[in-house]
Formats: C-alpha cells, structure tokens, sequence
C-alpha cells in the first residue's frame, strides 16, 4: 500500500525531546514501512525515518515556535502533498484542521487523526462545516464534544514493543512526566509522593505561556528534599525514570485525549495512579495497571498499595493492548475500508 503520513511541523519525527503526537507518528510509520507498505512521511527535514522524507523546511520550527511565519511553511507542506497525490492509495493527516479545504478536492481516500482536546467552543462550527471529512479518534472519551464529527474509529497510540525494557524491581521513587501546566497538575503529584514520603522526580516541560504559572505555584514547591526536578527529557532519560519507577504518577484534571506516557509506563511494568478524566478509564485496567482515582485521598491510599500491582501483569496489558504493530493494523484497517468507500462512490 502506498501511504503518505502528514505530520506537523512544529517537531521532528521523532522529536528530540517532548512531542507527543510526533512520537506517535514516528512509531507508525515506521511500523507501517516494516510491514513492507511504501511509506512517504511530509515532515521537517530534521526528521530520521525508513520511509521517503518530504521536507517543506530544513528544521523543525520547535527552537522558535513563536515564528509568526509558522503557517507558510504549513502551507508550502500541503503544496507539496497536493503535487504528489495521486501517487499515494491512501493520505493520513495529522495536522489538526489545516488540510481541510485541501483534503475536500483531494481525488485520494483521506484520514485524519485528531491528536488534541476538542473541547473547544470554536471547534463546532469548524466541524459543523466540515461534517464529511474523515476522522479518527485516539479515545473514544476524546469524540464527547464533536458526537456528529465523520468519525471513522478510535485508535489507540501504540509503541515498539522494544521501546522500553520490563523492570520486575523499580526503585524507591515515583515519577512525573509531561509538560508544567495547571492541567496536568504535578502540584498534585508532589502532595502525593510527600504524603507517602517517596521521593519524587519531575521530568516535564515548561512552555513559555505556562512560565508564570510555574514561577508562581510550582517552583516554590520544588524546594521540598523529596522533590527532584529534572525539567524536559529525551528519550533515553524518559526510559530511565520510567523504567526504574514504582509508579507514575498521573494527576490530571482536564479531559486528556489519550495520555501517551501511561503506555509508555505500561511498558516498564511500572503501573499508573492516575485521575478519573478524558481516557484515563479506557486506558488503564483498574487494579491491573495501576489504580484509578478520584481524589487526593484515593491517590494517596492508591500509592501506599501500590506494591502490590503486578508489574507482569501490566507489561502483559500493553503487549496486549498498546504495541506499534496493533496501532499499524488498526490503521491498515480503516485505510481499507476507506478505499473501499471511494470504490463505491
């Protein structure tokens, strides 16, 4: 099959270091290639993949993502796409709503998976427009705001099998990992590991809209001896923490679409406490992967027992669950069907 993937070009595929819808389209494209489908990724040219590379710019936009100049190469991307379209069976788009017009006129059987939050007032009238466009969820929670979108299927994220090693004995420590902002509310995760007199290490990002945010409610609770903040992480520094962790810890207080780093924490073994928000239920396999709560005290309780989850049990979930090649076989479904669509048109 002949698939183009368009990604963002805010980071590279893969990122450098935070980036999760990038991560994700890395791991499926390279999964697809594998499989032996002929794979074009439109992405920055700092990108590293097996499949053909086309770059509307040399480097990813992440150093200066206040560029105001960001959409043209947006734009000169999608000219790019247009020009090569009709060699490809099938387009996955990943770049929000952007295509949208272009996809319209597009004579190829289309895809787009809707990466972020999609409660958002402006989304309705945007969707209301573009009733037919084809789209893909990453939970089934995440659909809630948008019932009467063109929804295809739900797909969940998936990762190499590989990716990170199973740890049968974590170290005496939880972990934090993502971005500093009210949302995901690490504040909660520190009252947590203090409560529990655990330490805690905090490797997150910090947006620059999320700065004072940071300097006014986080950083002075970063003072505590228990609390290490490592700031953002690559890869590999992610693998350590979550590899060697009791727990990850996942406080969340908005409707998260889907939650990569659990499945990431699945992977180690490493089980999860996490919120009762967005996908956290359809994710996590309460008292299997961790628990599931719905307060501080709960949380609190959840991480005195957590010794008690199976840590074999958990990476079983995500071999059963959460790997690259279901996520790939999931998609090479849904292409397939929507071929068959355009057959029958």
């Amino acid at each position: 099959m002949k698939i183009a993937q368009v990604s963002p070009i805010f980071e590279s595929v893969p990122p450098k270091a935070y980036g999760g819808t990038e991560r994700v389209i890395s791991y499926l494209t390279e999964e697809l290639v594998k499989q032996g489908h002929e794979v074009t990724l439109f992405a920055s040219g700092d990108s590293v993949t097996a499949a053909r590379l086309v770059s509307p710019i040399a480097q990813s936009l992440r150093p200066d993502l206040a560029r105001p100049s960001w959409l043209s190469y947006h734009a000169i991307e999608m000219d790019l796409l247009a020009e090569l379209a009709h060699s490809f069976d099938v387009i996955h788009f990943h770049t929000d709503f952007l295509h949208f017009p272009l996809a319209r006129q597009l004579n190829v059987p289309h895809v787009t998976t809707l990466h972020g939050r999609l409660d958002l007032a402006d989304l309705q009238p945007l969707f209301r427009h573009f009733h037919d466009v084809p789209v893909v969820s990453i939970s089934d929670n995440q659909r809630t705001p948008l019932p009467e979108a063109n929804w295809q299927d739900t797909v969940y994220h998936g990762l190499p099998a590989d990716l990170y090693a199973f740890q049968e004995k974590p170290g005496d420590y939880f972990a934090f990992i993502g971005r500093i902002s009210y949302e995901k509310r690490v504040d909660r995760a520190i009252d947590i590991a203090r409560q529990c007199d655990v330490p805690i290490y905090i490797g997150a990002k910090i947006d620059k809209a999320d700065e004072p945010y940071f300097n006014e409610r986080i950083k002075p609770l970063l003072r505590h001896p228990l609390v290490q903040f490592v700031g953002e992480v690559n890869q590999q520094e992610k693998r350590e923490l979550l590899e060697h962790a009791r727990a990850l810890l996942f406080p969340i207080d908005w409707p998260e679409p889907f939650g990569l780093v659990m499945i990431e924490a699945f992977s180690c073994g490493t089980p999860v406490i996490a919120y009762r928000h967005g996908s956290v239920p359809e994710i996590m396999e309460d008292g299997v992967t961790g628990f599931v709560v719905t307060n501080q005290d709960e949380a609190v309780r959840a991480a005195k027992d957590i010794d008690t989850v199976d840590r074999k049990a958990c990476r079983a979930v995500f071999d059963r669950r959460f790997t690259a090649a279901h996520m790939a076989q999931h998609y090479l479904r849904v292409y397939q069907r929507l071929q068959g669509q355009r057959r029958q048109q």
